[in-house]
């Protein structure tokens, strides 16, 4: 089961770290959606769209107007990876676009679906661990850090 990170997901996050500089220097300074697309290389009216869900998702708030823009609605440390991908794609983790405990199979691959639950917890631990603000520092949990070490971690297979 390969690991797909959405480009709205990818798109969200680089947003986000955007906002979590802003919110270092001012917790209440506006950032525009163009100056964000425009800065990360994004198309504007899809990342309208993604900021569109992370404000309903309570993870920005948006004001409108010449003055206004975006900032985060949480402190960066209060946002995890896994509530951006959860806010724009939905379920961490999904067999067939189901959730893992709701495939059922039976005779030689009765076990199969334990093994999906438990690649959706790997996929959990690094993803709710980790917030914007480790992402923005480059600081890390110790056992996301260990991950990132382990032999082979940057290896294409």
């Amino acid at each position: 089961m390969p690991m797909h990170i959405s480009a709205k997901a990818d798109y969200g996050m680089r947003a986000l770290l955007v906002l979590a500089a802003a919110y270092a220097e001012d917790p209440g300074q506006l950032v525009k959606g163009e100056a964000i697309a425009t800065g990360q290389g994004i198309p504007v009216k899809f990342l309208e769209g993604i900021l569109r869900q992370l404000r309903q998702a309570g993870l920005v708030s948006s004001q409108r107007g010449a003055e206004g823009g975006y900032r985060l609605d949480r402190a960066p440390d209060q946002i995890a990876v896994a509530d951006v991908v959860r806010a724009l794609d939905g379920p961490l983790a999904a067999v067939r676009g189901r959730r893992p405990e709701d495939v059922d199979y039976q005779g030689e691959s009765e076990h199969l679906r334990e093994v999906w639950v438990a690649v959706r917890g790997a996929i959990r631990h690094v993803l709710e661990r980790v917030t914007v603000a480790d992402v923005a520092s480059g600081r890390f949990p110790a056992d996301v850090s260990d991950l990132l070490a382990e032999p082979g971690a940057w290896q294409r297979r």
